[in-house]
């Protein structure tokens, strides 16, 4: 034991959030020899260990430093901090990561997202003289990849795809020096040490590939053959990407033909330039405040932004629409390629619709060879695939539409912590799943739809993923009520096979709770949850309800009057189907000029494979079909988006007052029929009919919104579900709630559509269980 000199102390301090990955042991060591503080820091299962020896005043410095001024990309939290035994240390020094059972009783497991290339390493990797120059694998503690190459926490090399690559010594000198930006950076490789590319192009044999074709650097050729017009797949951080020239009409109508994705939008990725990185952006689209910001977020999501009227690039990146997802590079091989290209490029994922995105070279070739003219292969693993993340700017802020690479796992805390560690598998769309423990929340990166084997597999795999990462094994399932999604066939046979409990929540509460979760401080809630379908708990089909209430306790309130749809499911990607639903249910004729509208009028009128709905979602593709033709959609929502960006926002015709009558059940219920008549005049400009159609739904929600407050009291107003994905409606909605007083609440950092139905689904639980 060691006597303290006089005025020195010992301190114990334990610091939990985001802090692996980031380089916050770097820090820690670097602000205690400043201080003049001597001791250790270790990394243990999520948290950092400090054992801190130094005078009361300048330990408290320590500890205003480690919250306040932590790395950029450090979310750090001061969970424990009490007097120690003083060990009278020289030095201040770092511990290898402890796993062992004193630093563990209480682990805090953040696993570290992946991070956009930092302004360092870009300087480096474009000067000359430098060893790493025009490395496409350069990195150090504050960027590079994470989640994508992690195997097992803590976050360490041996834990990662990284541990076949051996140091060389100048890597290893950077690696072991506490004073360097690369000290402990997993990721760490050079050109002598590190991965590597691969160039393939399409071999004279058929169906074979081949890289004896091309002996020139890789980059060089990819480079040649993008300038000529070919598509190329390209291997990333979180998967492949197939990319071309996005001013060239001819490429991408070819990847268009060729990937059978003849309607839905392309993402742009532009080449960093100008002082704040965006001037190359800027000439194409209109880049507002808020939409600056999100492009330029070290997540670098791709960020849905208006088109100018003078944009060059290809109209055939979005067709019919006038917006377009903009991304910057964020990993160094992007870099490399947009510096050298000096143009925006066509990046889009590398995948069959719907379906992850893939991260393997034999898969890709095999499934993306049809696709593509040649592949950028490079031999750093891929663990798991995270697609990139989308933006839309609304009301004022960023909203996520799709969590992926740079932002998910996506950790939340919840408002009510859960009795046992909890699995939430969402829906059948635009899947994620979410890991749940105590107050802690977890939610995967997209997944995709659930309509192919694959898909399927990428489902298994990330939820073995999130619980070996975290570990945390789930002792309880939560999937929706639809009986025919393939994520509640799943976890119905999961809890037979594990003997754990299933609890099935239903799709609109889900929503509801998602948004009540990103907005805990809101106590009752009026939530407007509209999509295009959800299985309701008396077995019809909802999709326009307004639910009173709070998590755990949500009543519905209002909706809209159901109707007749032939077809189930065909409705999402035949709109006409619902535009003549409506029209035959006020008894008038309305056949278009569709292949099967005369069996579907027959089997509307003897109710078979005919499904009751309330879908507001199905409105917006009746109006989309009434008043631009859009009978049938290559993707999902691409009438809605049409019918959306046709409008002006002029108000030529006054919006519509719709009937609003409680039915039988007590539930108030808005009448679509009136707006009939307009939205099939063909007399009257498309456009205007646009417009009139988005204001007189606004409308609709607030007179139900005025109605449902003379019943039930509520603190806010919230917008929930896919529709509300529609910015024109949004923010029509927040100015006439505004404009009555109303507080009212969006998405931000969980999506409105089904990608934010598991997280949902752990909040209604998570409060079911505080009930009881």
């Amino acid at each position: 034991m060691h006597t303290p000199a006089e005025g020195s102390a010992a301190r114990q301090i334990v610091v939990t959030g985001r802090v692996q990955g980031v380089g916050f042991r770097p820090f820690v060591y670097v602000t205690a020899h400043d201080l003049g503080i001597q001791g250790t820091v270790l990394n243990g299962s999520g948290k950092v260990f400090i054992h801190a020896e130094g005078s009361p005043a300048l330990l408290d410095r320590l500890e205003h430093a480690l919250v306040n001024l932590a790395p950029p990309l450090a979310r750090p939290e001061l969970a424990h901090s009490e007097p120690a035994e003083f060990e009278g240390m020289k030095d201040f020094s770092i511990l290898a990561s402890d796993t062992s059972s004193n630093t563990t009783s209480e682990a805090e497991i953040h696993v570290p997202p992946d991070l956009y290339t930092c302004d360092d390493c870009v300087g480096e990797m474009t000067t000359p003289h430098e060893r790493r120059y025009a490395y496409p694998f350069i990195n150090c503690t504050q960027c590079g990849p994470r989640y994508t190459i992690i195997t097992a926490m803590p976050y360490d090399r041996p834990n990662t795809s990284m541990k076949d690559f051996p140091l060389c010594d100048e890597c290893r000198a950077e690696y072991e020096s506490p004073t360097d930006r690369r000290f402990h950076a997993q990721p760490l490789a050079c050109p002598k040490c590190g991965p590597g590319l691969e160039y393939v192009c399409r071999s004279p044999l058929a169906g074979q590939w081949a890289n004896e074709l091309r002996p020139q650097e890789p980059l060089l050729s990819v480079i040649e053959d993008l300038r000529q017009g070919l598509i190329i797949a390209i291997k990333g951080v979180g998967g492949y990407h197939l990319m071309c020239d996005a001013a060239n009409d001819e490429a991408v109508r070819t990847l268009r033909e060729r990937k059978q994705r003849p309607h839905k939008p392309l993402a742009v990725m532009f080449p960093i330039s100008g002082d704040d990185g965006l001037d190359s952006v800027r000439d194409s689209l209109e880049v507002g405040e808020v939409e600056a910001r999100a492009i330029a977020d070290p997540s670098r999501p791709i960020v849905l932004v208006r088109k100018k009227a003078s944009c060059k690039l290809s109209k055939l990146l979005a067709p019919g629409l006038n917006e377009l997802g903009a991304f910057l590079p964020y990993s160094p091989l992007h870099h490399l390629l947009l510096q050298a290209f000096n143009a925006p490029l066509l990046a889009t994922s590398g995948n069959i619709s719907g379906e992850p995105v893939i991260t393997d070279e034999e898969e890709a070739e095999n499934r993306l060879g049809r696709i593509a003219d040649a592949f950028l292969h490079h031999n750093r693993p891929i663990v798991r695939p995270a697609d990139d993340p989308v933006i839309r700017p609304m009301a004022g802020k960023a909203r996520m539409i799709r969590l992926g690479r740079g932002v998910a796992p996506l950790e939340r805390l919840l408002p009510d912590s859960l009795g046992e560690p909890t699995l939430a598998v969402g829906g059948h769309m635009k899947v994620t799943v979410a890991l749940a423990w105590e107050n802690r929340v977890v939610v995967s990166p997209h997944i995709g739809d659930l309509d192919s084997p694959r898909s399927i597999k990428i489902f298994q795999r990330v939820i073995d993923d999130l619980q070996n990462l975290y570990d945390i094994r789930a002792t309880q399932i939560i999937c929706d009520l639809h009986p025919g999604y393939a994520s509640s066939h799943w976890a119905q046979d999961y809890c037979k096979q594990k003997g754990l409990a299933l609890h099935a929540v239903q799709h609109h509460s889900a929503h509801a709770s998602a948004l009540a979760g990103e907005h805990p401080d809101v106590k009752r809630w009026l939530v407007f949850t509209w999509d295009g379908v959800g299985y309701g708990s008396d077995g019809s089909l909802w999709g326009g309800e307004a639910l009173a209430g709070s998590p755990g306790a949500w009543n519905r309130v209002a909706s809209f009057r159901p109707f007749n749809l032939a077809g189930g499911d065909k409705a999402g990607r035949e709109p006409w189907r619902s535009a003549a639903a409506l029209m035959w249910a006020e008894d008038q004729e309305w056949m278009p000029a569709v292949k099967g509208t005369e069996l579907a009028r027959l089997a509307w009128e003897k109710n078979i494979n005919v499904f009751e709905t309330s879908a507001v979602g199905r409105l917006f593709d009746a109006a989309a079909a009434l008043v631009i033709g859009r009978d049938i959609s290559s993707f999902e929502g691409q009438g809605p988006m049409e019918l959306e960006q046709l409008t002006r926002g002029e108000a030529v015709l006054k919006p519509m007052h719709l009937p609003l009558i409680s039915d039988g059940a007590g539930i108030l219920r808005t009448d679509w029929a009136p707006l009939l008549t307009i939205l099939g005049d063909s007399s009257i400009d498309p456009a205007h009919r646009a417009d009139f159609f988005h204001e007189s739904m606004a409308s609709a929600l607030l007179e139900q919104a005025l109605a449902v407050r003379k019943q039930y009291a509520f603190d806010a107003v919230g917008l929930s579900g896919g529709v509300f994905q529609n910015r024109r409606l949004c923010e029509l909605v927040v100015r006439k709630l505004k404009a009555r007083d109303i507080e009212i609440h969006l998405h931000e950092t969980v999506p409105a559509n089904d990608g934010g139905l598991s997280f949902g689904q752990i909040v209604e639980v998570a409060a079911l269980e505080k009930i009881k």
